[in-house]
């Protein structure tokens, strides 16, 4: 948990605006930090549950992982409890079901606002990559949001529900300046440093200019890379995603079709059903090249020197490979 607040106060998040301010007086809340107890927020703690379900398809099983919550890279029993979902978890689930012969193809269910930008690039690259070895589909069941939709964007295919809604294109951060929170409450730090700027953006002061500048840079160079990536993704040109496709905002399950944010409009089993159909299509067109192959074998062999031995040799092998 204290990892998760040294986050939020220093890092770039691709998460909705108002969820971040929620999940800052949350985190300060549970830890006592907060030193305004009439504005702290009123939840009910519940587990957060991101577990893999295998559903059958036929041609194999497909894993649905659950992208549940507010991500950040990594968080104990108590932050999933508050609803955080853990990155490096779930890219260990993403992963065992890439490798496992037993699973056809992979499909993403996303209700998450996004999280912090620590892991979220690489997760999303490795989805991308993923697309190459088996089918690899995600849905917003009913919201992928900044973070969240950097990830699903990268699936083959991408769908939202009918009353779901996805974007939040943007990357943001917050400075807390809790100095004259602390004065008022009769608490006086003394920061003591070493290094230019090593108390940049520090709470316990105001944040100056430079220091204001120096996290805007580091918010354009987030907000880049996340544009890039959905541009890979969805196969669009860069100036599509800085100009359209919402600009931060979120937008609902038509409009995102028709921005090209995703690719229709269908429940999670439909969605289920789209990526069994694409798994059998796939091994029916492996099936056919192995055929083909085959054939191309025994084409060859029938072309073959007529002499007594190496005619031997070929009636042979067309046996094996007529028995196959």
């Amino acid at each position: 948990m204290h990892y998760s607040i040294a986050e939020l106060l220093s890092a770039p998040w691709a998460i909705l605006p108002e969820r971040l301010a929620f999940v800052t007086a949350l985190l300060r809340s549970a830890v006592g930090q907060d030193t305004r107890p009439d504005t702290t927020p009123q939840v009910r703690i519940h587990a957060a549950t991101n577990a893999a379900r295998r559903t059958p398809a036929g041609n194999g099983a497909i894993a649905v992982l659950r992208f549940h919550g507010i991500a950040v890279q990594r968080t104990d029993e108590l932050g999933e409890a508050l609803g955080l979902l853990s990155l490096a978890r779930f890219a260990q689930s993403f992963r065992a079901a890439l490798v496992d012969d037993s699973v056809a193809g992979i499909l993403l269910d996303v209700d998450s606002p996004g999280g912090s930008v620590y892991g979220i690039m690489e997760l999303a690259d490795e989805v991308w990559r993923a697309r190459g070895r088996k089918p690899v589909f995600a849905v917003a069941n009913s919201l992928a949001a900044s973070g969240a939709y950097w990830i699903a964007s990268s699936a083959a295919e991408f769908y939202v529900t009918p009353g779901g809604e996805v974007g939040g294109i943007g990357v943001v951060t917050a400075h807390l300046d809790m100095s004259q929170a602390l004065e008022k409450a009769g608490v006086k730090t003394t920061l003591v440093s070493a290094g230019r700027y090593k108390l940049d953006g520090h709470p316990a002061r105001p944040l100056g200019e430079d220091a204001r500048k120096h996290v805007q840079s580091r918010v354009d160079e987030y907000y880049g890379a996340f544009v890039r990536s959905v541009a890979r993704n969805r196969g669009v040109a860069l100036a599509k995603v800085r100009n359209g496709m919402g600009q931060g905002r979120l937008l609902d399950a038509q409009r995102a079709t028709r921005e090209g944010m995703v690719d229709d409009v269908a429940t999670i089993d439909m969605v289920v059903r789209k990526l069994a159909q694409r798994i059998g299509e796939g091994k029916a067109a492996n099936a056919s090249r192995i055929a083909a192959a085959r054939q191309r074998e025994i084409d060859a062999l029938a072309r073959q020197p007529s002499t007594v031995a190496r005619r031997a040799a070929a009636r042979q092998r067309l046996i094996e490979l007529l028995s196959v």
